[in-house]
């Protein structure tokens, strides 16, 4: 049964319902004490999955809930919401949108009757003022009806470099880094436990899509490296202990991408073919080589031909 019918069924928009959590349609898994973390299908957007493609989740305080990532629709968020509900009757006081990209955002409307600061990166308006719409409008081609409610929400909370939450006994450290996977990239450390989310900054399994910087992708993870975590929490793919080795085959890939576009611009390999010649021994190691390598080696020979 799709997410969108089921929530309707049983009322899950009320704010303090109260449901059996093991029954819901999105299922939870608590990866650390109050740390709640739903794993997204390695797959392209689509009606059947709802946009449902990327790790999302929530962190419960004493006092508080914080939602890292609302999910790619209204339909996903409201179920989100429900699975929230049926663990406690906390107020969800922030909503993180960790970047731009739809399948982390567009649950957002589902929190909206909560009151919740949505916290986002400096840049994250501007993004969302160029992109916004047009991704809207690709969410409705792909879902269809499923898409419904689905809808742009700004963030009210912006962080430039750092910001403290805190959830009570819990406090939450959120970064606003460089340009990376997009120009708009947070990451969330839990000091209780020690998680560290790195949303798209780090992915498993999946390919990396590169939107913002090859060379401040690396860079980044130079720095988030010396993070002090015990698991990460990836934008795609399972959960990764320990850290950092979990950045390890993205960093091999990324570096790939890198080396080898620089030496086919150096022998005079054009942009439309350069990516024919470019990291093929990554191909078999991630899910959708085929459908993000060759725009990932065209962004890479845009900004690196210019060293």
């Amino acid at each position: 049964m799709k997410i969108s019918t089921v929530f309707a069924a049983v009322g899950l928009l009320l704010p303090t319902v109260s449901v059996d959590a093991e029954n819901l349609p999105l299922p939870m898994t608590e990866i650390a004490a109050g740390i709640f973390v739903h794993n997204g299908v390695q797959d392209e957007a689509s009606a059947a999955n709802e946009d449902g493609i990327a790790n999302i989740g929530f962190i419960v305080g004493a006092d508080a809930v914080a939602v890292v990532d609302p999910g790619g629709s209204f339909a996903e968020g409201t179920v989100l919401r429900a699975a929230i509900r049926a663990r406690t009757d906390r107020p969800i006081r922030y909503v993180v949108l960790t970047h731009v990209h739809p399948d982390h955002i567009f649950g957002a409307a589902a929190f909206c009757g909560d009151h919740s600061d949505f916290v986002g990166h400096a840049k994250l308006p501007g993004a969302l003022a160029q992109r916004g719409d047009y991704y809207l409008r690709r969410l409705r081609s792909a879902l269809g009806g499923e898409a419904a409610g689905s809808e742009v929400v700004p963030p009210t909370l912006l962080v430039s470099d750092r910001l403290d939450l805190d959830l009570g006994e819990r406090h939450l450290t959120l970064h606003a880094h460089g340009p990376a996977h997009t120009d708009n990239d947070l990451t969330i450390f839990d000091e209780n436990t020690r998680t560290f989310w790195l949303a798209d900054l780090l992915f498993v399994d999946r390919i990396p899509a590169i939107d913002g910087s090859l060379v401040g992708w690396l860079k980044e993870l130079d720095e988030v490296s010396g993070i002090p975590a015990e698991r990460a929490v990836p934008g795609h793919g399972p959960i990764s202990v320990p850290w950092p080795r979990a950045a390890e085959p993205e960093r091999r890939y990324l570096e790939a991408v890198a080396r080898e576009t620089r030496a086919a611009i150096k022998a005079g390999i054009g942009i439309a073919d350069a990516w024919r010649h470019v990291a093929n021994s990554e191909r078999g190691r991630w899910l959708l080589f085929d459908d993000y390598h060759p725009r990932n080696v065209t962004a890479a020979y845009k900004e690196l031909e210019w060293e």
